[in-house]
C-alpha cells in the first residue's frame, strides 16, 4: 500500500505518484565567532559596524539582518551589519546596541538564510573564528 501523502490529483494506479513538497528551512548562513568589540557609539543611528574584510569572508552583506550574542553578559540582540574600515578589525556597537556591551566583550555574529529542504541536507555555513585583534584563527565552509 502506498504511503499517505500528497499525490497528483485524479491519478490512480501506477499513475499515482508522490508530488515533491517544496519547503524552506531557516539555516545558519554566516557566523563570526568571538568577535571582540572595539568601540561603541550610543549616539549613532544603530547597527553593528564590522570590518569589511570580515564581512566579505563570511558572505555577510551591508545592511543584512544579524543576530548577536554577547558572551560576556549573555545579551542577545538583533540589528543589521554595516561595513567598517577593511583590515581594521573593528567591531562597533552603535545606537541602542552600545548599551548591550563594551569594548573587549566577545560577540557571536550570525545571519540566517531560507534554504530549500533538499539543498539543506548538504548546506554548510560560512564560519570564521577570531582571536587577538580580531584576526581570523580558523574558518570552515569558506
Amino acid at each position: 500500500m502506498p504511503a499517505p501523502g500528497p499525490y497528483i490529483a485524479g491519478a490512480a494506479g501506477p499513475e499515482r505518484r508522490a508530488v515533491r513538497q517544496f519547503m524552506l528551512v531557516h539555516l545558519l548562513k554566516s557566523k563570526i565567532h568571538r568577535a571582540q568589540v572595539t568601540a561603541g557609539d550610543v549616539n549613532y543611528e544603530g547597527s553593528l559596524g564590522i570590518a569589511r574584510d570580515l564581512m566579505d569572508k563570511v558572505g555577510l552583506l551591508p545592511y543584512e539582518r544579524i543576530l548577536c550574542g554577547n558572551t560576556a553578559n549573555g545579551e542577545r540582540f538583533e540589528t543589521y551589519a554595516i561595513p567598517a574600515e577593511p583590515g581594521s578589525g573593528q567591531i562597533i556597537l552603535n545606537g541602542a546596541t552600545a548599551r548591550l556591551g563594551k569594548p573587549g566583550d566577545r560577540l557571536t555574529i550570525m545571519s540566517f538564510a531560507e534554504v530549500d529542504s533538499a539543498k539543506a541536507k548538504s548546506w554548510k555555513p560560512q564560519v570564521i573564528v577570531l582571536g587577538e585583534k580580531n584576526a581570523i584563527v580558523s574558518e570552515r565552509g569558506i
